[in-house]
């Protein structure tokens, strides 16, 4: 087939959904599709695989507290020249923005069919930003703009659940992967700890991700505080950057930032820590969760999103209830004291990380745009020739 896929954020900027999106543009053109790429211009070329890939760059303007980042402006002719002259048969809109309007817009009048995806909760986010009486407008945006496509995809069942009670039609289940050979607890070393100041016996306490009020990092140090106070030889690593992280270091000054890091020298960072604290509240998914597991990490988190479908509370992780700093701390706490119940859930993690394999999840997208493909078909907006000559 080929595929368009349109975005606002992709590698080399770092973040779970640009992530995502590269694994998969890199995997449907290793399945032999041609994938259509559209974006905005930004500072630093786009990263991806080798394979059959056209990149478009259109305008866009900065995002307010997200550096280096910009949101797409509309590109309904733009976008409606790509599907004509590269022959699209079905497109990915994995971003809600003008960009991501302009496309899907461009798909209906051209009638090819379109998947988007829930990758970011805006309407729980605004919240954090001073904007929480925007949340519902948010989430009547949101809904009109993906009832309006082929389908949703939802990284999980949970997720999938709630929107359908806010009236979100289609939606499909399709959660994030790993790639268990860069995310391995074989990557841990002893020369990076020594770095940090941390001994061979010494506990490292590890957070990946943003550092911004929608991640309630606060809440990690807190948790991390509390930990500090019974075990003197804990170290708080953090990974990542963002709008908080100014504040952070003058209020934490002990704390280790180590800023953005990527590919090997990320899945090093993981796996040479011991405990992984994650206490967003406002994840999709959560990538880093799936990440520390497969590093072999002990993961305190909330029952929400990856967590929440991944660990099995007291096997391969700590789950406390949303919205419970004291059990947060609690079971942080507990992890940090008890080095028989670290190695279990180590253990148990990376082996559950090893179900959660990219290939076949690419697989199964295929499936989804064959499936929405086909209902194009037979709604009689190809012939059965046309059809039989793609094919």
């Amino acid at each position: 087939m080929n595929l368009l896929l349109v975005t606002e954020t992709y590698p080399p900027e770092i973040n779970g959904v640009a992530r995502t999106l590269a694994q998969m543009v890199k995997g449907l053109s290793e399945l032999g599709h041609a994938v259509t790429l559209v974006r905005p211009a930004q500072k630093a070329a786009s990263i991806h695989a080798d394979g059959d890939i056209d990149e478009n760059e259109v305008p866009g303007l900065p995002i307010p507290g997200y550096p280096g980042l910009q949101f797409g402006l509309p590109a309904y002719r733009r976008i409606t020249r790509l599907l004509d002259r590269q022959g699209i048969d079905a497109a990915y809109i994995a971003t809600e923005g003008p960009l991501g309007y302009s496309a899907l817009k461009a798909c209906r009048k051209r009638g090819i069919p379109a998947l988007t995806g829930m990758h970011t909760n805006f309407h729980q986010y605004s919240s954090h930003y001073g904007a929480s009486l925007l949340a519902s407008g948010l989430l009547r945006y949101l809904r009109r703009f993906h009832n309006e496509a082929a389908g949703t995809l939802v990284p999980t069942v949970s997720m999938r659940n709630a929107l359908a009670e806010d009236g979100f039609l289609n939606l499909h289940t399709w959660p994030r992967g790993v790639h268990t050979d860069l995310f391995t607890p074989a990557r841990r070393d002893p020369q990076l700890r020594e770095a940090w100041g941390i001994g061979p016996d010494g506990l490292a306490v590890l957070y990946v991700g943003r550092l911004a009020p929608e991640k309630n990092i606060d809440l990690a140090f807190s948790a991390f505080d509390a930990i500090r106070a019974r075990r003197a030889d804990a170290s708080f690593v953090l990974v990542g950057s963002g709008p908080a992280e100014d504040r952070l270091k003058i209020t934490h000054p002990d704390a280790l930032f180590c800023g953005p890091r990527q590919g090997c020298d990320l899945a090093r960072h993981y796996a040479s820590a011991d405990i992984f604290l994650f206490p967003s509240e406002t994840e999709t998914f959560g990538n880093v969760t799936l990440e520390a597991m497969a590093s072999g990490l002990a993961v305190v988190s909330y029952d929400l999103a990856a967590a929440h479908e991944l660990i099995l509370h007291g096997h391969s992780g700590l789950l406390a209830e949303a919205g419970s700093t004291w059990r947060f701390t609690e079971l942080a706490v507990a992890c940090a004291r008890n080095p028989e119940l670290q190695r279990t859930l180590k253990r148990h993690a990376r082996e559950t990380a090893l179900q959660q394999d990219w290939p076949k999840l690419l697989v199964r997208l295929e499936q989804l745009f064959l499936a929405i493909r086909e209902e194009r078909v037979t709604d009689g907006i190809e012939s059965p020739a046309e059809s039989t000559e793609r094919s």
